[in-house]
């Protein structure tokens, strides 16, 4: 006889969200009973298959008895709990957040959602001034100093791009410093810890060991970064080509899902086809061997699909 052996049942737990009653499970964050009643809470350095990380403060809600605003995305539900999500001091809060970031970050490869937020919140991008950094400015400063700031104006994050390898670009001008790319670098995914932050403050930034180029990093190209960066700061070169001639156009790509035929794991694979290419892979969040991860091969090893034999 084989025995099996079954967690005890979580014990359930009842709050209030925006004065409805609520009842999950223990150990459920706010983020996930909100999304559970079909509250719309903004998120951007959330990821259901990450660590939280408390980065961006989006997401935070107001917790009655509590001092000060809590994240959503790692603040479980407890006992009596009352969440408000769309206080006054909570879209005072949001705002701000989306107005720091709107100024210094080029936020125009987000997806659709956070444009709405801005609007959902009356975000002013420009309440700081115009962007006052020249491009080289950031990139050639040394992380966690500061040099004299001008007035009447808004530091930004510009910055040249960095091409330096065949399989994709970064383009830091795009990063809010959420952490995620970090995250599926280090133990939540690949444990190869070839990208951290480096330097304090509005200095820090996304950088390889001693800033290296990334071909000699320790990167293995798994691409999982790509994956789950929000902002387009990460992005295949195939797309960052087509964008920069304009030949990018998601409305006639379609996506197709099969299984990765370089060995027997059996992961997942999304491939973007656009005028009959395919022009980048992604992997499903939700798929049992993946959770979204993929290896070099998975994820660009697909240009010998494009070799199609000439005709004549």
């Amino acid at each position: 006889m084989t025995a099996s052996f079954v967690a005890p049942p979580r014990r359930l737990v009842t709050g209030t969200i925006d004065g409805r009653p609520v009842t999950v499970p223990e150990g459920t964050t706010v983020l996930q009973a909100c999304r559970q009643q079909g509250i719309d809470t903004p998120t951007l350095c959330y990821l259901e298959t990450l660590t939280p990380v408390n980065a961006c403060r989006v997401c935070v809600v107001e917790v009655e008895g509590s001092r000060a605003l809590v994240p959503a995305c790692s603040r479980a539900v407890e006992p009596g709990m009352a969440v408000q999500t769309d206080s006054e001091r909570v879209r005072t809060s949001r705002r701000l957040v989306l107005e720091l970031l709107g100024s210094s970050v080029d936020l125009s490869l987000c997806a659709p959602e956070v444009r709405r937020w801005l609007v959902r919140y009356r975000a002013d991008t420009e309440r700081f001034g115009p962007a006052q950094a020249p491009e080289a400015a950031r990139d050639a400063a040394r992380p966690g100093h500061h040099g004299p700031a001008e007035t009447g104006g808004a530091e930004t994050c510009a910055q040249p791009v960095k091409d330096d390898n065949e399989d994709y670009v970064r383009d830091y001008s795009r990063c809010i410093l959420c952490y995620k790319c970090v995250e599926a670098c280090g133990t939540d995914a690949q444990n190869t810890f070839a990208i951290a932050v480096a330097g304090r403050g509005f200095g820090a930034r996304i950088s390889t060991e001693f800033a290296v180029p990334l071909p000699d990093s320790a990167c293995v190209y798994c691409g999982n970064c790509i994956q789950v960066c929000p902002t387009g700061a990460l992005m295949f070169r195939s797309e960052h080509v087509m964008r920069g001639d304009g030949r990018w156009a998601p409305e006639r790509q379609t996506v197709t899902t099969t299984i990765c035929s370089y060995c027997g794991v059996g992961c997942n694979l999304e491939l973007h086809v656009q005028d009959n290419s395919i022009v980048k892979v992604t992997s499903p969040l939700d798929h049992d061997v993946t959770r979204g991860n993929l290896c070099v091969k998975g994820r660009f090893g697909f240009q010998f699909v494009q070799n199609r034999r000439r005709e004549g």
